[in-house]
């Protein structure tokens, strides 16, 4: 790898990646120019839930709990929020999530593809 240029944040490193790596990095980054568009951040999660009436069919044997619920959990200026939404909000917003979830796989291979092209050594090596 050889540094060209310039200082501090705007140093650029030309990574030497092999005819493989390049072709896979293309890849990637085309993948996620495609997927750029609308996404909604956080965790999408669907549950049922058991309430807090002891005599509710949610505590019986075997329980019938309530639900399922889709719930949309996000941090909001470093606090965890949590919104449930209604079926047409899921609905709507399911490409919104999904968009997010593609977009976080792709950068997390782009990010191992550049370790490994930076740093081809073994996994285990210290550092």
């Amino acid at each position: 790898m050889e540094r060209a240029g310039g200082h501090g944040s705007e140093t650029v490193f030309r990574m030497q990646a092999s005819p493989a790596q390049r072709a896979a990095l293309d890849k990637i980054t085309a993948e996620l120019a495609a997927a750029a568009g609308p996404a909604l951040p956080g965790t999408l999660t669907v549950r049922a839930y058991a309430c807090g009436k002891q005599a509710c069919r949610c505590h019986a044997d075997p329980p019938a709990l309530h639900g399922p619920y889709a719930e949309w959990t996000r941090k909001i200026n470093g606090k965890t929020v949590t919104r449930r939404l209604t079926p047409a909000e899921l609905a709507d917003w399911q490409p919104l999530f999904d968009n997010a979830k593609k977009m976080r796989t792709l950068l997390a291979e782009l990010q191992e593809l550049t370790l490994a092209i930076i740093d081809p050594g073994p996994a285990s090596k210290p550092r």
